[in-house]
């Protein structure tokens, strides 16, 4: 007789375990899955183009946020992280693919922001390899002014939003700002129920989840809304990355402003 379940965190673990091992994109068990994904740099993938996103571009532009400690989930090969960087942020980076940092810091090196062989590859930019729920209570542990999320959130299963939920309370300083770019219903990914990826754990999340702006709203609604539309679509020339199939979200914290209005 096994009797497991005693926390939340156990509860968690447990959901993790209904899908099938090759269905995993959210935990570490998932990292081989991205690392494969992320194997051959010259695919034409539009988030791998060395161009921040036009939202987080935007924000900055018209001064929603200012220069502090920055946190970026998902962090791929790290153009956004390298942009926030270039304009003085203090930057932690992660994501579960060792394939993704090791072209993150290639990246760095190449912007000049450093040439250690480190997961440090400038005063300003840190690269972590790893769960950012794990180490949320560590390296990450934050406060951070801003973070942010293009393309993270829509590969979590829903119980997983809890963990969530819990790293930006724990992580985001009074007054810091939450930016999300994900899947838009009606544009990419599922928009089966919740219930629906459990009752068909094998299928995993049909490639992730899409959202409505409604439900973004209801999920984040401790945060405080500053704007929430579709992202412009960018062409091939622009500096800037830019896919209408996803929603652009910037909130913020309750507490003191730790950016500019």
């Amino acid at each position: 007789m096994d009797r497991h379940i005693r926390t939340v965190d156990d509860v968690l673990r447990l959901l993790d375990g209904l899908f099938a091992p090759e269905a995993d994109r959210w935990t570490t068990g998932g990292a081989s899955w991205w690392d494969d994904f992320y194997a051959d740099r010259t695919r034409e993938v539009p988030f791998f183009v060395a161009k921040p996103d036009e939202s987080l571009v935007s924000y900055l532009e018209r001064g929603l946020i200012a220069p502090g400690r920055a946190l970026d989930l998902g962090c791929g090969p790290g153009r956004n992280a390298l942009h926030l960087a270039s304009l003085g942020f203090e930057v932690d980076a992660v994501d579960l693919s060792p394939a993704a940092i090791a072209w993150a810091e290639d990246r760095a090196r190449e912007a000049g922001f450093g040439s250690g062989s480190g997961a440090e590859t400038g005063a300003k930019v840190t690269f972590h390899c790893g769960d950012a729920f794990t180490l949320a209570d560590g390296a990450l542990a934050g406060p951070y002014d801003l973070i942010y999320d293009s393309g993270c959130f829509h590969h979590l299963p829903p119980h997983r939003r809890i963990s969530y939920l819990a790293l930006l309370d724990r992580a985001l300083a009074p007054g810091g700002h939450f930016g999300l770019t994900c899947f838009a219903a009606g544009g990419m990914g599922s928009e089966a129920p919740d219930e629906d990826f459990y009752r068909r754990s094998e299928s995993g999340l049909h490639g992730g989840i899409a959202y409505t702006a409604e439900s973004l709203r209801w999920i984040f609604s401790d945060l405080t809304e500053v704007e929430l539309r579709r992202m412009h679509n960018e062409p091939p020339e622009s500096p800037h990355f830019g896919e209408p199939f996803l929603w652009t979200a910037l909130f913020r914290s309750a507490g003191a402003a730790a950016a500019r209005p």
